[in-house]
């Protein structure tokens, strides 16, 4: 084996080895349970990582058993894949910056409104088509009736750090000035038409602020949160990528030049 593809097998090894982490940090965001109602954001990270795994394996194949087609094939992906997830960053990053979080004074935990966040995020995640079912499943989660569990007085919830969905959909927002009983249960508004959500809360477990914007807007907020996650992912990936690519070319054209040169040392012997 030359020595230009040795250092292919190499460096493809490395990528390798570098593709492990990323397929288990998507499983890890797949697994995390604010993620379980939105099935398209569970698996992107995984799928990047098993593409990024199968075409530095064939880098490797390539390179330690000298398969030239092989390794021209590894080049085209990975010029492909680099391109591919260099667009998808831009556009995570166009699409998810806007946030519609705001501060409220004097609580751990923020509040969301839904007019803060990109119109594409709100035309294809919270559409009436997508809503009905993901709102069952936050419902069905029980993400809201285990906060009584973990917070027993009020002092206690106000200083906590909730989660998007929980701030968003197992409370009414912080300006219809409800009493807190529980962090599920909310009586007396003081300020009741100050926002169109505090009509809509119920103390009811399945319904609280499920068909509120505030609610939309936590799964949004949670939606953006776990994409930034990703994006960091990614631009590791795109990093390696990058590197083990350039390296590759050159090295697959020495590679190239080695062959000929022994081609050409063999026919004047």
């Amino acid at each position: 084996m030359a020595v230009s593809n040795n250092l292919i097998a190499i460096l493809n090894f490395i990528a390798l080895m570098c593709s492990i982490p990323i397929i288990s940090a998507g499983i890890w965001l797949a697994s995390n349970q604010d993620n379980q109602c939105i099935n398209w954001l569970r698996f992107p990270v995984i799928f990047i990582g098993i593409l990024f795994f199968l075409v530095t394996l064939s880098g490797f194949v390539g390179a330690y058993w000298n398969k030239q087609g092989l390794l021209a094939f590894f080049l085209f992906a990975m010029a492909f894949l680099i391109v591919t997830l260099i667009i998808l960053l831009v556009l995570a990053f166009v699409v998810a910056r806007p946030s519609g979080s705001y501060v409220v004074p004097g609580r751990g935990y923020s509040d969301y409104r839904l007019s803060g966040y990109s119109d594409w995020l709100r035309n294809h995640v919270t559409n009436s088509d997508n809503w009905k079912s993901i709102r069952d499943c936050i419902s069905d989660s029980k993400v809201c009736t285990k906060l009584n569990q973990k917070y027993a007085s009020a002092e206690q919830f106000y200083a906590a750090h909730l989660s998007p969905i929980q701030s968003g959909c197992c409370k009414p927002p912080t300006v219809c000035a409800y009493q807190y009983v529980s962090p599920i249960t909310w009586v007396n508004p003081g300020n009741p038409v100050s926002d169109a959500d505090c009509s809509l809360w119920n103390n009811e477990p399945n319904q609280l602020c499920y068909n509120c914007d505030s609610c939309k807007a936590g799964l949004l907020g949670n939606v953006r949160k776990e994409w930034k996650k990703a994006n960091v992912i990614v631009i590791i990936a795109v990093v390696v990528l990058i590197w083990v690519y350039l390296i590759a070319c050159c090295a697959y054209k020495n590679a190239q030049t080695e062959d000929l040169f022994n081609r050409y040392k063999q026919g004047w012997t």
